[in-house]
């Protein structure tokens, strides 16, 4: 088992987030909507650290913004020490190298044009990995180690050809065929029965046991994250109202808005002061 390092591989430093609302028939004006409001935390090497919120509560899009989808407009965002806000050409290349993201939906996240093989292909043609034999070798090796076994048997099918649960495993796949350091997890199990949610939860802590990965994952389900995180950030309208560890903040919740998600989930039960 991977142990936690005890400093971050990736630093937000007071991030914040704007939108411009879409102008109506009746209302002409545009104004800014606050995505994310002076958000800092660090993510420490060799954790899974857990991002929770409602919909709309900003979590996507701080995902976003540390695999640089989406740039930040106050803020810094470091990756082990170096700001990355501004990388340009062969340094947001080698920063592909390291970050990547699972999405929410592998349905919509996956070419329905490229086989499964062309799909993980992919990424080690554009960074240009190995030769073309060895890529080969690659892609079999990412499809068996997230449990599409025998790789062959998958290689060439479509993702309209595979279940919810394998087409997210090739997501997987994927995202760690070129090895990265960091990988956002974006409710990856959100649109999947919960006995294969269980089996994907499962595998991300295999990953991030064998090789040392780093994730950040964001779920609206505490029970979700009370499996897989080591430590906890709870976010409201664009603020962190809570972080720390997990256990500590389900069973000792200190921000009302955390109180009424753990009310939410029916199993839990937490010695907060509107404990029965």
């Amino acid at each position: 088992m991977v142990e936690v390092e005890n400093r971050p591989i990736v630093q937000l430093n007071n991030i914040s987030k704007y939108y411009k609302s879409r102008a109506s028939f009746f209302k002409a004006s545009v104004e800014n909507v606050t995505a994310l409001k002076k958000i800092s935390l660090e993510i420490f090497k060799g954790e899974i650290f857990g991002l929770v919120g409602q919909s709309g509560s900003g979590k996507t899009t701080m995902g976003r913004l540390i695999v640089k989808l989406e740039n930040p407009d106050e803020g810094s965002i470091q990756l082990e020490g170096q700001k990355i806000n501004h990388l340009k050409r062969q340094a947001l290349k080698d920063f592909r190298m390291k970050v990547q993201m699972i999405f929410q939906d592998p349905y919509q996240s996956l070419n329905p044009h490229l086989s499964i093989s062309d799909t993980i292909l992919e990424p080690l043609t554009i960074h240009g990995v190995a030769t073309r034999q060895e890529r080969q070798a690659k892609v079999i090796k990412s499809l068996e180690s997230v449990g599409l076994s025998p790789a062959t048997d998958y290689m060439n099918r479509y993702p309209h050809q595979l279940s919810g649960g394998q087409r997210q495993r090739v997501a997987i796949a994927r995202a760690m065929v070129l090895k990265p350091e960091f990988v956002v997890a974006d409710e990856p199990t959100s649109m999947l029965d919960a006995t294969i949610a269980i089996q994907l939860f499962r595998l991300l802590l295999d990953i991030r046991d064998r090789f040392g990965v780093t994730f950040l994952f964001i779920t609206h389900n505490l029970a979700a994250a009370r499996f897989l995180c080591d430590r906890l950030a709870v976010i409201q309208q664009g603020e962190i109202v809570e972080s720390g560890t997990t256990e500590k903040i389900i069973r000792e919740p200190q921000h009302d808005y955390t109180r009424k998600l753990i009310a939410a989930q029916p199993k839990f039960t937490y010695g907060g002061p509107n404990a029965q």
